[in-house]
């Protein structure tokens, strides 16, 4: 479609978009895949970027803390763009300057430099939080959490395989490769995008100081956005903290492997993507609730076969499947929950359910890596066990749909 055709009205495109074509679908789980692993390359890097650059673990890991802010902030003050411009154009815009920071990234000289580069690629990475409502907003009523789990599934699949790539590349070449190889990927991407999508409009027409203004709002207004939020801050955290550390076991004395070890075994995490389609459907029966009260108890679960898998890589194995299942399963819930919310500001409610569930990812990078390096592991999975318990306990007390929507 030409960027000068007429852009059909809400009701025409869903009229119009019953059956989503396949192609579509697979392009946006791998487009959300490849923007989403930027923020997770360097995570099994940590111990060899801390030699490169002469810094300590806990130096080190704020890597990844950055990173984690930077899609932050680009989920509260970029996203929300998504229901103000034009989808295509802005997805385009972000990443070609994703591609650069990317590139300075794989030349950087110093760790400050290092730094700053994946605090701005992880800002415009958010990409793939534009492409999730789109993808949902392409859907019918009756198929969305079925459609939202496939392109879901490509995003947490491009989040645990990036570890592998990462590991494998710097291996092979070196750790700069893998920065400027996803470099290229993301102008590749950028190009494919621009082709393939529909043009989508505006859903509003605000200016941005109010459609900003109108995200935080929609925190207060709905009292679900904020349950959700936090039950996936509290599981992202345990995520982060989990796959931040874990390479520091793996290529320590337990173990003693190597970063193309570290990457083998993050494929393990893989086979929870699994789980992403068939949480989909899980929320089309109207089953998000128990779903979710399953899953934060399975967290726990795998966090107490961590503490004793310290010294059996298979039940470190075990826990890291078990980990990746649970948080999936919360986070296509949560967004299945959020997006009936209004379905005229997806991307705003998307920036925001998003933006928390980063925060505790980033919390949970940081504070992992200070826990480990202060007691060890088995400190960190005690800590990985508590959170979902606390989450846990909140959501025994979650009320039902109208009773929450009032508030």
């Amino acid at each position: 479609m030409s960027s000068t055709s007429k852009v059909p009205t809400p009701s025409q495109a869903t009229s119009a978009t019953r059956d989503v074509p396949g192609w579509l679908i697979a392009l946006l789980a791998v487009a959300c895949g490849m923007t989403v692993a930027n923020l997770y390359y360097a995570q099994p890097l940590l111990s060899s970027l801390g030699d490169v650059f002469g810094v300590g673990a806990a130096t080190a890991g704020a890597l990844i803390t950055l990173t984690q802010v930077g899609y932050v902030i680009g989920m509260l003050f970029l996203v929300p763009l998504g229901d103000r411009l034009e989808k295509r154009q802005l997805v385009t815009v972000l990443l070609t300057i994703t591609a650069v920071a990317l590139v300075v990234a794989g030349l950087a000289p110093t760790f400050p430099v290092l730094l700053a580069a994946s605090l701005i690629s992880g800002a415009t990475s958010v990409v793939a939080q534009i492409l999730v409502p789109f993808a949902a907003n392409l859907a019918p009523d009756h198929a969305r959490g079925r459609v939202v789990g496939r392109v879901m599934s490509g995003l947490l699949t491009g989040i645990l395989l990036s570890r592998t790539l990462s590991s494998l590349v710097s291996e092979i070449a070196s750790w700069r490769v893998v920065f400027l190889g996803s470099a290229v990927l993301m102008a590749v991407l950028a190009v494919s995008l621009r082709v393939a999508l529909p043009q989508h409009a505006p859903t509003t027409s605000f200016p941005y100081h109010h459609v900003l203004r109108s995200t935080f709002q929609l925190l207060r207004a709905h009292p679900i956005l904020r349950r959700r939020g936090l039950y996936q801050a509290a599981m992202f955290a345990v995520f982060s903290a989990f796959w931040t550390t874990v390479s520091y076991v793996l290529t320590g004395p337990r173990f003693h492997y190597s970063a193309v070890g570290v990457g083998v075994f993050a494929l393990v995490g893989a086979a929870g993507a699994a789980v992403a389609p068939l949480a989909g459907r899980w929320a089309d029966r109207g089953l998000a609730r128990p779903a979710t009260g399953i899953a934060l108890v399975v967290a726990a679960l795998a966090f107490a076969l961590a503490g004793f898998g310290g010294h059996s890589i298979a039940l470190l194995a075990l826990a890291a499947i078990l980990v990746d299942v649970a948080v999936q399963t919360t986070l296509i819930l949560g967004q299945h929950t959020v997006y009936a919310l209004d379905p005229g500001a997806r991307s705003r409610l998307n920036s925001v359910f998003i933006a928390m569930f980063f925060t505790g990812g980033a919390i949970g990078s940081q504070l992992g890596t200070v826990v480990y390096d202060a007691v060890g592991w088995s400190g960190l999975t005690v800590l990985g066990a508590a959170l979902p318990l606390i989450a846990l306990a909140y959501w025994a007390f979650e009320r039902g749909p109208r009773q929450d929507a009032a508030g």
